[in-house]
């Protein structure tokens, strides 16, 4: 079993969702699977979360699955009885990661900064979200944290077909997380065709 660093690696691109009908997750699931991205990070902004990642979780065993979002320890208990794989959170919150490492789940928190880079790694964190990622700096920002600290990232937060390569050129870029292929308004509305066309074109861009 690979563990979560080599997973990311090799997905390079991780579908951030908010989903707001957790009856619609398997199909969602689905259609990321069959058009080349077995993973979803289920963000904590609906109420229909938890339930979604089960859904996921019960119909594709293999399929990596995070829970984004994550700001409370209530939320890491929902998440880890959903099933998920890893918790990420948008900032670093010490009570949210010690309480991650105590349920022994992987958390990935978002830091934008060097200050916060080695409060994590005093934490013994080497996988961080970078968030948010344009307003933040960008791939600059990135490579000058990279050339100092020995950890690995996944931006988030602006990331889209035009920039993604740049992101994921920086070798301690493990994968980029992002929303535009999954856009809300299509898993509203289940418009299955137009989610896989999208999917599959982000698929082809990191091929």
């Amino acid at each position: 079993m690979k563990d979560l660093n080599q997973q990311l690696q090799a997905l390079k691109v991780i579908p951030v969702i908010a989903i707001k009908d957790a009856a619609k997750a398997v199909k969602l699931a689905q259609v990321l699977i069959e058009n080349g991205l077995p993973c979803a990070e289920v963000t904590f902004r609906t109420a229909e979360a938890a339930q979604a990642i089960q859904n996921m979780r019960e119909a594709y065993p293999e399929m990596l699955i995070g829970a984004g979002t994550v700001l409370t320890s209530e939320q890491v208990d929902q998440a880890i009885e959903a099933g998920v794989d890893f918790i990420v959170s948008p900032g670093f919150n010490p009570t949210t990661v010690k309480y991650c490492q105590q349920r022994g789940v992987t958390i990935v928190p978002g830091i934008n900064n060097p200050s916060l880079v080695e409060q994590a790694m005093e934490m013994g964190l080497r996988t961080l979200k970078f968030f948010p990622a344009e307003p933040s700096g960008g791939a600059a920002m990135l490579k000058a944290l990279s050339a100092v600290y020995p950890v690995n990232f996944m931006p988030t937060g602006g990331v889209n077909p035009e920039n993604v390569k740049d992101y994921l050129a920086i070798p301690s870029v493990l994968a980029c997380g992002g929303t535009w292929m999954v856009p809300n308004n299509l898993i509203d509305e289940e418009r299955w065709d137009e989610l896989a066309q999208l999917i599959s074109e982000v698929a082809a861009i990191i091929g």
